[in-house]
């Protein structure tokens, strides 16, 4: 099957250059599952104080301190402006209205958190803890204060190098409470591909609509990687198009910047404007 490019972002869609205003709220969150207390930043769309009744889809991102603020970023500067590009699309029209939640990685720990087995290397291979922070903690404390939707067709995952791997381990392990999922240039090497082998021995296959991104100058090596796991997941029966979009951006390297240009697309799939309110 042909490989896919990545289009360019929706006609009339930037990239602010200035920091629009958006509705975002912090909490720290304290439990053992999460290792003591923890940082989480909610996004909140435009309207969402203005009717009451309303409720919303929420989207799980990995690696919080990246998406929102360009001074806590990784590379200060470089952040997803995720809050920025779902507002626009949002008051576009060009997605539904969603919250969003942005979880911070546990700095030194981040490895252990995001991966699903040990590597002979790297270690790691603490993702089933983080996994149960997520459904047991972090997951009810948003269904409690905000109004939500909270079946898992309303419910996405999403992350990208070691969080992508940890979001498409996550959603084979729970498709009941995640059921989008947003693996972009995911760490599919891990283990000796491990994340492939989980795909393809997932009986039955799940409800899960899934967004798969690798940028062509991420390396070879990691390009091939990303392929096969795509590979797996349409053997199992998942339909470009249908449940499944994969992408390969020509020009992006591994970092903040490249995945931010990818933002708009991967809402726009795995969120799109439907006009009704489930």
């Amino acid at each position: 099957m042909a490989t896919e490019i990545l289009v360019p972002s929706p006609e009339g869609l930037e990239q602010p250059e200035v920091r629009e205003a958006t509705d975002l709220r912090r909490h720290k969150l304290k439990s053992d599952l999460l290792g003591g207390e923890r940082q989480i930043i909610v996004f909140l769309p435009p309207g969402y104080e203005d009717d009451r009744t309303r409720r919303y889809p929420v989207f799980y991102m990995q690696d919080g301190q990246n998406l929102f603020d360009p001074a806590t970023s990784y590379v200060p500067g470089k952040y997803w402006r995720l809050d920025q590009t779902a507002q626009q699309l949002i008051r576009k029209g060009s997605i539904e209205p969603l919250i969003i939640v942005g979880i911070d990685h546990a700095g030194e720990k981040r490895v252990d958190e995001y991966t699903p087995t040990r590597d002979a290397k790297r270690n790691g291979g603490k993702a089933e803890t983080y996994v149960r922070a997520l459904v047991e903690v972090v997951k009810p404390f948003i269904d409690s204060e905000y109004r939500t939707r909270i079946c898992a067709w309303n419910t996405g995952l999403g992350g990208s190098s070691l969080g992508g791997l940890f979001t498409m381990h996550a959603g084979l392990q729970h498709p009941d409470v995640f059921g989008k999922l947003a693996v972009m240039s995911p760490s599919a090497w891990w283990d000796r591909r491990r994340i492939v082998r989980e795909v393809m021995q997932t009986e039955p296959k799940p409800r899960l609509s899934i967004w798969l991104d690798i940028g062509a100058r991420e390396g070879a090596g990691t390009v091939g990687d990303t392929r096969a796991l795509r590979e797996a997941l349409e053997d199992k029966g998942w339909a470009e198009g249908t449940d499944l979009r994969y992408v390969e951006d020509p020009g992006a390297v591994h970092d903040e910047a490249a995945w931010a240009a990818r933002v708009a697309p991967m809402l726009e799939f795995l969120f799109p404007a439907t006009g009704t309110v489930i």
